[in-house]
């Protein structure tokens, strides 16, 4: 298995976004699933805009009914087509906001499968990513990412389809009136296009930067809220606040330069639309001086100038929102084309009727292949045996862990559970064969009940009852208003840091699993009543093969196996009493913990 290194943030921020076919052509994938929606969309905005683009003839014969130096006006004629204009506007009126709800329920669906997509691509991906990803980075994509491109398909893809309908019936009708007059437009457009591409090609950039900037912010604050106790207790508030400063600041001004220069397309569109309008009444006027024109041709002229610059100049007015959905786009589009965890290979078989047996042989390891973690690490344990792995920080000994339940695959060697290569298995059977408890605990928003029987399908309020005795956390349960009903909110706030290991031990232990794992799993607990647990633990781990992390060795002195790991290397292994007797590595560590 390749493993690449994490890319610094000074990578991220160099990396070149993807082009623009790439983001709406995966735009329009989603899209596509609701194709008769958006051919309904597409009717009533056609309707919608053709209605609107009669009113400047209208107005141009109601203007033609008065005899100019005669003083006579035709009021039949001007009411009559007065009247009728009114009726197109308000027809057009109601389908357009006809269509401004059927887009926003479009952008919703849209948002939701997209949302979705993303969440279960995080289900899929290898814990390899989470370990070299900011949450709050990963909750920006899903949630900020997202709503801009929501608020971009529900409005601005609206204006960008009426604009098209607009233009195009404004031209034929503006060609109808005088092909002469539209020789302006020769000059006007392409200007307008040259400053709108070279403009939008400074600000895309722009954009994509914000992104990143308020998804590094989201991720400083997300660690920053998590750690609020320890800031406190460190005293290092003022400190927090001026790195916080600096990361607003950067966010900050990422959103200003690109909101700056994005605002600058608009102003500069509508100053050329507003030169090609002044050219033309000159030359029209001209025109009518020549009896080429009459006045209410002019009227309609302008008008429909003015119909065919407007969505030019809103085109560019939301250049700005659309670049940044695009680059929105990208960055949660680039999450959902993550390598998802390796797929078993096609003659993976199902683990099944496990009895426990586990043996590493000369297993290599490392995060990224040029920086190794574990040597050729090699031991067995057999079925219903306790091991231990101690050692210092960063030895090695949660790499193993990883390794056991495949969250990562060794680059060397061959890790064994009942004689069968783990590589051979399937993912889902081999993991379900195991419990674990970590010392990072986690729980979710629901009830103590729901908590404890996450793992285990149709658990019965008995069977959680049980282990909760077992893990002495049942009596402080039944105290609580609700008991086990009681809601854990916020990863368990409302409970002590104790309490919430003691029921994720109990979660571990409703599992009728043949391999344990427990990670520090009783470092947030007092002395007394780890005393308690390990009583307990020591009947429910009977025939179950354990392997126990523990800083605390008096907690490990009746394992089977203890596993003393440094630097990458198992340097010594045995019981208790044998390594004791050794005098080496392991004796100094008890000693120093005990003397």
């Amino acid at each position: 298995m390749k493993f690449n290194a994490p890319k610094s943030a000074n990578q991220k921020t160099l990396q070149k976004p993807k082009n623009t076919k790439y983001v709406l052509k995966r735009l329009s994938q989603y899209l596509l699933h609701f194709k008769w929606m958006i051919l309904l969309a597409i009717v009533l905005a056609v309707i919608s805009n053709v209605l609107a683009l009669l009113g400047p003839m209208l107005s141009g014969k109601a203007v033609d009914a008065i005899e100019l130096g005669k003083g006579m006006v035709d009021f039949k004629t001007v009411f009559y087509y007065c009247f009728i204009m009114v009726i197109f506007y308000v027809l057009s009126s109601v389908f357009s906001y006809i269509l401004s709800i059927l887009m926003v329920k479009i952008s919703q669906k849209v948002v939701y499968q997209m949302r979705r997509d993303v969440f279960n691509q995080l289900m899929r991906l290898p814990i390899g990513y989470f370990d070299t990803h900011a949450t709050g980075d990963i909750i920006s994509k899903i949630s900020y990412d997202i709503d801009t491109i929501n608020t971009s398909l529900s409005n601005d893809l609206i204006q960008i389809v009426a604009s098209l309908i607009t233009v195009i019936g404004s031209l034929g009708m503006m060609i109808a009136i005088s092909p002469t007059l539209l020789l302006v437009f020769c000059f006007t457009v392409p200007l307008s296009i040259v400053l709108t591409k070279y403009m939008t090609g400074k600000t895309r950039p722009m954009f994509s930067k914000r992104s990143r900037a308020l998804g590094e912010l989201n991720g400083f604050v997300e660690e920053m809220v998590s750690g609020q106790k320890t800031i406190t207790a460190y005293h290092q508030e003022q400190n927090m606040i001026e790195r916080f400063d600096k990361q607003n600041e950067n966010a900050v001004t990422a959103y200003y330069r690109a909101e700056y220069y994005g605002s600058m397309v608009g102003p500069t569109v509508n100053f050329v639309n507003n030169l090609s309008l002044s050219l033309i009444s000159v030359f029209g006027a001209i025109l009518f001086l020549m009896q080429h024109l009459s006045l209410g041709d002019i009227t309609s002229f302008v008008l429909y100038s003015r119909k065919f610059s407007g969505p030019i100049n809103e085109a560019a007015n939301i250049v700005a929102e659309l670049q940044s959905a695009l680059a929105a786009g990208e960055r949660v589009f680039k999450l959902i084309d993550e390598a998802p965890e390796l797929e078993d290979c096609q003659d993976a078989v199902v683990l099944e009727n496990v009895k426990g047996a586990v043996a590493f042989h000369q297993v290599d390891f490392g995060y990224t292949p040029d920086r190794p973690i574990l040597k050729k690490v090699s031991f067995e344990a057999e079925p219903g045996q306790t091991i231990a792995i101690v050692g210092p920080t960063g030895a090695g000994k949660t790499t193993i862990i990883n390794l056991l339940m495949r969250f990562y695959d060794p680059l060397g060697g061959e890790i064994l559970i009942d004689g069968q290569n783990i590589q051979s298995l399937t993912r889902e059977s081999l993991r379900k064969n195991f419990s674990m408890v970590l010392q990072d605990t986690w729980l979710f928003e629901g009830s103590i009940f729901e908590n404890i029987a996450y793992g285990k399908d149709n658990a019965t309020l008995e069977e959680v009852m049980k282990v909760a005795k077992a893990a002495h956390i049942h009596t402080f349960i039944t105290q609580l208003p609700n008991g086990y009903d009681t809601i854990l909110s916020n990863d368990g706030v409302n409970i002590s840091k104790g309490q919430k290991q003691l029921l994720t031990i109990a979660r571990a232990m409703l599992l009728d699993s043949k391999i344990l794992i427990l990670d520090e799993a009783t470092s947030n607990v007092d002395t007394r009543t780890e005393r308690q647990i390990q009583a307990a633990m020591l009947s429910l781990m009977e025939g179950k093969t354990s392997f126990v992390i523990a800083h605390r060795l008096s907690t490990i002195q009746n394992a089977d196996l203890i596993l003393v790991v440094q630097d990458g290397n198992i340097i010594e292994q045995g019981t208790h009493d044998e390594l004791m007797a050794l005098n080496q590595f392991y004796a100094s560590l008890y000693q120093a913990q005990y003397s």
